[in-house]
């Protein structure tokens, strides 16, 4: 075999994740009735995105200092979580269609090769880092007891907690440097046309949005020593971690 095909291969799949994270590449998605088809899928999963991606940005940024930022840095994770659910439901679904031979969706064809293997990174770390966030809850003073011992360091529920977030942290930064462009465009950028569908697509991320706030509010009424605790009960704990 010619030694030069693997790297032309390699440079075109490249190639394919700059030019789509430029915008010079989008999908040519077909746009059905009622729905909107690909186009409509692919306007929805860009509206998603970027609203997780405001999100998401808020939530590091509480990160500064969690110490007097902490109940804000709660409340933004569990708003997260529907929001995680829908950008996972509306990729699922333009994957499941794709795959089961939709004809629309094959027409539109899949994202570049990298970007298809970097997906389900995103999604198993996005759901990881919030899960387990959500998990110290309950645990309260308990997420500081340790599960186990790795190389001498021990491991109790927040390290895990912060070893998924560094693990989602490079994997959606590579993603938001491919996506965020091609969002924009699809969302309100010259891609912005009309299409079938909008009013539910509304209606979907309304409802969505109500549902986050929602959940941050129940979450932040629980009963736990994370969200209710005074004021410098963890200091030092947290940043000793």
């Amino acid at each position: 075999m010619n030694r030069t095909q693997p790297a032309a291969s390699m440079s075109r799949v490249v190639g394919d994740v700059v030019a789509s994270a430029r915008g010079a590449e989008l999908r040519d998605d077909p746009v059905e009735a009622r729905t909107g088809g690909p186009a409509g899928n692919a306007r929805l999963t860009a509206w998603a995105g970027l609203l997780l991606l405001v999100g998401f940005l808020a939530e590091c940024f509480t990160l500064i200092s969690l110490n007097t930022m902490l109940s804000a840095h709660i409340f933004i994770g569990a708003v997260l979580v529907p929001l995680v659910l829908l950008k996972t439901a509306t990729t699922g679904w333009r994957i499941g269609r794709y795959y089961l031979g939709s004809a629309p969706y094959r027409q539109a064809g899949p994202p570049p090769l990298l970007l298809r293997m970097l997906g389900p990174f995103v999604v198993l770390t996005g759901l990881a880092v919030l899960g387990s966030g959500l998990a110290l809850m309950p645990l309260g003073n308990a997420s500081f007891s340790t599960i186990a011992t790795f190389a001498g360091q021990r491991i109790d529920a927040l390290t895990v907690h912060k070893i998924c977030f560094v693990i989602w942290l490079v994997a959606t930064g590579a993603h938001v440097l491919a996506r965020t462009i091609p969002a924009v465009q699809l969302s309100v950028g010259r891609r912005g046309h009309l299409l079938p569908g909008g009013a539910a697509r509304a209606a979907i991320v309304t409802v969505t949005l109500t549902a986050s706030i929602v959940t941050g509010l129940v979450v932040m009424d629980l009963p736990t020593d994370w969200s209710h605790h005074q004021p410098s009960r963890f200091d030092g704990q947290l940043d000793d971690h």
